[in-house]
């Protein structure tokens, strides 16, 4: 990385890379504090903090997940995972999900090795529909997530009536995704559960 002189008001308080970085390099950034949550194809990429909404149908969610989660796995929200989508040193791809259900044994790994979470040990993952991230949680997310394997993906949206797009894997074909639900979204994958959207929001 190039260094810069010392930062004023404004600022980045850290040396802003001058190229694509690995997931390597990703993750011994640590917490940037300037925005910057996540990497596609090696670029930074900056999240603006979420609106209050936000956070607590985030926890009202995992509120209402986890008596239904399975014994093997955990209810995360907001890490980084690694998406597994270039070999070890190329440009990656690492996103943080709202909220997404990993198995206990890759929390496990992590704890040992260290590094990120690994897509191949998620079985869920959750997007919150921002209103700078529609496109990128229906479209973009969507197919990275496909592309990594993660068996299910759920998009939360919050616009009145808050309503969730289920999506799972289909082979080739990547996800495929279920007409938007509102009220009780009832499920029986990846694990029988029954969500209360309209309780999301208070």
């Amino acid at each position: 990385m190039t260094a810069l002189p010392e930062p004023t008001r404004g600022e980045f308080p850290w040396e802003i890379p001058d190229h694509l970085l690995s997931i390597e390099e990703y993750a011994a950034l640590g917490e940037t504090d300037s925005g910057f949550t996540e990497l596609v194809e090696g670029r930074l990429m900056m999240s603006p903090s979420p609106r209050p909404e936000h956070g607590l149908a985030m926890l009202e969610l995992a509120h209402q997940l986890r008596p239904s989660v399975p014994e093997e796995f955990k209810t995360v929200a907001e890490t980084d995972i690694d998406l597994e989508l270039t070999p070890a040193g190329g440009p990656g791809f690492s996103r943080r999900p709202d909220l997404m259900v990993v198995s206990k044994a890759e929390l496990a790994r992590r704890r040992q090795e260290g590094g990120l979470l690994r897509a191949t040990g998620v079985l869920l993952v959750v997007e919150i529909v921002s209103p700078g991230s529609k496109r990128t949680d229906y479209a973009t997310k969507h197919d990275e997530y496909a592309d990594a394997g993660i068996p299910f993906y759920w998009i939360l949206d919050l616009d009145d009536p808050v309503s969730l797009v289920a999506c799972h894997q289909a082979g080739e074909l990547g996800y495929q995704d279920a007409p938007a639900r509102t009220g009780k979204f009832r499920t029986t994958e990846p694990f029988p559960a029954e969500i209360d959207l309209t309780a999301l929001l208070g």
